[in-house]
């Protein structure tokens, strides 16, 4: 990347001092800083509305945004992308950048009001609050509000459970029968959900409760039954004894990514191979444009959860000690940001994941990632800690949110199974944030993604002494700097060579021998090989550290020297001085 250039801080400075002289009236509260776009954030928004929304902001905000489309998806709908960048502090490729998606799951659906929030809370904060203007000027963002439009489409537009339309929407043959999505949901007591169904049976395990015939609740051993599940509402359209066992698409895009991926009789819904999806393929088209990508972020909906990989148990010793230590500082900080929220291992908190994407983010191109599980009832509970009854649980729902999640059961002549009870929760029930908790859950997420961002990393030249060795001879040690949390190289990408090593160049003047030392009193050197103006730092410098170089330099005394560090993730940094005796800080 290209150095942070003179000009470039002076127009840094300015836009502080704007800020600075702006903060007399930093009374306003951080909700009513105002955008030029205004956006409820107690509701959802189907595709068409959250296009619109994104070209509203991009065009409210040209000096910032700017709007791409990564390619189709199945169905021919936009994957926009949204790049937030301040180009009077340099071109988004030249600094640590940030990607930041949601809506893989076509069923997540606050994933993409979070990024769209995300997007919204950064534009109207520019020149308005510091920490974020400083960020901006810093970083650059990557915003994909939806990787799925398709499934996010499907979802409102049709009657779904919580959990349905989570698939990519190509026709699939999910049963093996050579058909394709041809046995799908009805919604048969016509509530515009699909809720559940029960087979009156006096052998059965379960009952209706009796002080709330809405739960229905297993029988004790011993005592009689009188209904078993038949699962989501629907009839079996093929023939073949099962009810929506090939509703539309099939294809899970968080399963369809290159690191680990397992084919479908190991994975479901891993698709053929690889990146053979197309929703899949654009965003890896793009990304792997991007090396300066250091940090990534990926909105899923359920659980309050903050995943880190590996998705399977035999990879855990892929994630060196370093990174392993890296990730508990973020993930701590997710914890203390988000309330009920668990800093989790896919694979040994969770569940086995092959060909996810934060995996191959991190495994495959060593970009430090998490997956936000956004909703988790304990959020709106009144005890979290206490187990509530089922019925304690209906009534205290019934009093905040006025049953407007629930379909009461009524009675249905179903062609295959005779008279049924359909029912239960809609497909906002289990999954979704309440819209009047959801601005709230925008934001604190929000925060903890500003806080990974601004973990990336930041490179500065610490210190720098020159010694006079006679003869023209110099000698000159310099400590290079990472001021925050995220290493400019992960330990994982070096030892599996991901990517280009760091940089370390001496030019304007003949360079007769470099290494690294442990620190400016280290006489001993770890001399390089080849070419020594030009030091490849394999391991990068470590976050909230610094590591020290040694150069033997033969020269004329005041003759200006250049140094320059370059690496993918961080800014590079450059500096000149002259050859002559000195011993100081640079900063």
């Amino acid at each position: 990347m290209k150095k942070y250039t003179i000009k470039n801080s002076i127009v840094r400075l300015a836009g502080m001092a704007f800020v600075l002289g702006a903060s007399t009236s930093a009374a306003i509260a951080q909700q009513q800083i105002p955008s030029k776009v205004d956006i409820a954030w107690n509701r959802f928004y189907d595709f068409d509305e959250s296009e619109k929304i994104i070209k509203d902001l991009v065009k409210a905000y040209p000096e910032l945004l700017t709007l791409r489309s990564l390619g189709k998806s199945e169905q021919g709908r936009d994957m926009w992308m949204v790049i937030l960048n301040n180009p009077e502090t340099g071109e988004d490729t030249e600094k640590p950048a940030m990607y930041i998606d949601g809506n893989v799951h076509g069923n997540e659906i606050q994933a993409t009001e979070t990024v769209l929030y995300s997007i919204w809370y950064l534009t109207k904060s520019y020149g308005e609050v510091d920490q974020l203007t400083e960020l901006i000027d810093r970083t650059a963002f990557y915003f994909v509000p939806s990787i799925n439009p398709d499934g996010r489409a499907e979802w409102f537009a049709n009657p779904n459970t919580p959990h349905s339309a989570r698939t990519g929407q190509r026709p699939t043959d999910n049963d093996y029968d050579g058909e394709l999505d041809e046995d799908g949901y009805e919604d048969l007591d016509g509530d515009g959900h699909i809720t559940q169904m029960w087979k009156f049976d006096p052998n059965g395990r379960w009952r209706r409760n009796k002080l709330d015939p809405r739960i229905i609740e297993r029988v004790p051993e011993g005592e009689q039954g009188e209904l078993t599940r038949l699962g989501s509402e629907g009839i079996d359209n093929d023939g073949d004894g099962r009810i929506n066992e090939d509703g539309p698409g099939g294809y899970d895009m968080n399963r369809n990514w290159a690191s680990d991926w397992q084919p479908n009789h190991v994975q479901y819904g891993a698709g053929d191979h690889p990146f053979d999806r197309p929703e899949t393929k654009a965003v890896a088209d793009f990304i792997l444009t991007r090396p300066n990508i250091a940090a990534g972020q990926s909105y899923h909906n359920t659980g309050g959860m903050l995943l880190r990989g590996p998705g399977a148990s035999y990879l855990e010793n892929l994630y060196p000690r370093s990174d392993r230590q890296m990730y508990d500082k973020l993930g701590e900080a997710g914890e203390d940001l988000l309330p009920f929220y668990n800093y989790w291992v896919i694979h040994s908190d969770l569940y086995t994941v092959h060909g996810g994407f934060v995996n191959w983010l991190a495994e495959g191109l060593g970009i430090a990632s998490f997956t936000n599980e956004l909703w988790t009832n304990r959020r709106i509970m009144p005890d979290p800690d206490r187990e509530f009854s089922d019925e304690e649980r209906m009534h205290w729902q019934d009093r905040m949110l006025f049953g407007q999640t629930f379909t009461d059961y009524t009675e249905y002549d179903h062609p295959q199974h005779g008279k049924v009870l359909i029912g239960g929760g809609t497909k906002y029930s289990s999954r979704v944030t309440p819209p009047f908790m959801l601005e709230e859950g925008c934001h604190r997420n929000f925060a903890f993604t500003m806080f990974h961002a601004s973990s990336m990393p930041e490179l500065q030249f610490k210190w720098a002494g020159i010694k006079d060795m006679g003869d023209g001879l110099w000698e000159l040690t310099v400590e290079v700097e990472n001021t925050q949390i995220i290493p400019t190289r992960l330990a994982i990408a070096s030892r599996n060579k991901i990517g280009f090593p760091d940089l370390l160049t001496l030019s304007g003047a003949e360079v007769l021998l470099s290494g690294q030392v442990d620190d400016r009193f280290d006489q001993t050197m770890r001399p390089i090989k080849d070419r020594p103006e030009r030091m490849l730092i394999e391991d990068g410098i470590a976050g909230k550290s610094f590591s020290t170089f040694r150069f033997l330099i033969r020269g004329d005394e005041g003759k200006m020297i250049r140094l320059k560090y370059e690496a993918d993730k961080a800014r590079d940094i450059e500096m000149r001085i002259p050859l002559r005796e000195r011993d100081a800080d640079i900063n």
